[in-house]
């Protein structure tokens, strides 16, 4: 199991987004969100390389309950979660921040 998980900004900003939302819909509710987000999370440290590879060396893992998607990088040490995006939105809006991260590698 990976211990180390590291949330990029941008990662950090969409849970903060996400959770605000549903506990403005209702109280309690983005609690629910965060523990959901969690539980993939420790998934994503016990299994890292078992979801799927959506481009490069990305893999998407999907948040039980709720209609997010968690894209992360496993490394040996640790898991950089790069996105928690909410599925209906566009694809390009994380397939353009995981360019991003790409582009800066390079």
């Amino acid at each position: 199991m990976i211990e180390h998980v590291i949330y990029t900004e941008e990662a950090d900003d969409d849970v903060v987004a996400h959770y605000h939302w549903y506990e403005s819909r209702e109280p309690g509710l983005g609690e629910d969100f965060l523990r959901c987000v969690e539980a993939c999370v420790l998934g994503i440290q016990r299994h890292p390389r078992l979801y799927p590879v959506v481009v490069d060396d990305f893999r998407r893992a999907l948040v039980r309950r709720f209609p997010f998607e968690i894209f992360y990088e496993p490394t040996e040490d640790s898991i950089v979660v790069y996105s928690v995006f909410h599925s209906s939105q566009d694809p390009q809006k994380w397939q353009a921040r995981l360019a991003q991260v790409t582009d800066r590698r390079e």
